[in-house]
């Protein structure tokens, strides 16, 4: 029987999964017709982003699965109309994309490189950065990605402390759990890089008492959810040099506004949500590996917890 996918998402990015995701599902032995267009009862499988053509999934009571296409699933876990099971993308290639910019400012912030590429006036400023081992980098969030990133700087020698919600246990790093943790994770980075999820329990995680407790000049990446960081204690922090820079590239509101102090201050590094994105090559794989499995009675990957929102 051949199975109905129905591809719901941005008409954007429709082009760039219609003959790569038809590709990995051949792949993968299914026989499946992939379509933007099917009747909510002959779907089997529901290929999602967020978009205004699909808010309602009652209709789709045969659909055995909703395939999220990105990792952040805070815009869909919290539909009272999705029953299905929901599972959001773990993606490698969105893995790797993230591990290059944390990792690329990171080092820019460890060598001080905005000092020489914004120009030293003629001054011959003559100080050596310490080495990577002498650098304490904080990364919250152990997922996926968090985890990823980690290890790529650990492996570059420096000190990493990971922080998250549950008990990790990851070679290399110093790992920390729970709210009693959080002070001491903070107060270990010099470099912060923040790649929790976006819930009810993780927003403002960096607000004026948290931010306090890091060390004086620390410097942030904020590459995760915009809803992490209190705006407004985060301007504070950085007027009063409690925190040096900020690199940021999300944010509650996208795109940022142009009136926004983020853009005119200048201890803040706007990037326009670019450190990572699904790609469709590695995604689509993700994906038809999934309903194989669904098909042959293997659990599902990357099943969303709907209690805690990832």
């Amino acid at each position: 029987m051949t199975l109905t996918l129905l591809f719901s998402a941005p008409e954007r990015i429709w082009p760039t999964y219609e003959d790569v995701l038809t590709k990995a599902l051949e792949n993968a032995g299914l026989d499946a017709r992939l379509t933007r267009d099917a009747s909510p009862e002959e779907v089997d499988y529901i290929v999602y982003a967020p978009n205004d053509a699909l808010r309602d999934f009652t209709p789709y009571a045969n659909a055995k699965a909703v395939l999220s296409l990105w990792a952040g699933v805070e815009k869909i876990a919290p539909n009272p109309t999705l029953t299905q099971p929901l599972c959001r993308m773990v993606d490698p290639g969105l893995a790797l994309g993230m591990r290059d910019y944390v990792v690329g400012h990171v080092m820019r912030y460890h060598l001080s490189m905005d000092r020489h590429i914004h120009g030293l006036n003629g001054q011959w400023d003559h100080i050596t950065p310490p080495l990577a081992k002498d650098r304490r980098v904080t990364v919250l969030g152990l997922g996926e990605l968090g985890q990823t990133c980690a290890v790529a700087l650990a492996q570059l020698g420096f000190d990493v402390t990971g922080w998250s919600r549950r008990p990790k246990g990851i070679d290399g790093l110093t790992c920390l759990n729970g709210p009693d943790d959080l002070a001491q994770a903070l107060s270990a980075a010099e470099i912060l890089v923040t790649l929790l999820p976006d819930t009810a329990a993780t927003q403002n995680t960096l607000n004026a008492d948290t931010l306090a407790l890091m060390p004086k000049g620390a410097r942030i990446v904020n590459p995760g959810r915009g809803t992490l960081i209190d705006d407004d204690a985060l301007l504070a922090a950085l007027n009063s040099d409690q925190i040096g820079h900020a690199t940021l590239d999300v944010f509650r509101t996208e795109p940022l506004p142009a009136d926004h102090p983020y853009w005119a201050h200048p201890n803040v590094t706007v990037t326009p949500h670019i450190a990572a994105e699904t790609r469709a090559n590695t995604a689509s794989g993700v994906i038809a590996e999934n309903i194989r499995r669904s098909e042959a009675g293997e659990p599902l990957l990357h099943l969303v917890d709907r209690s805690a929102g990832y």
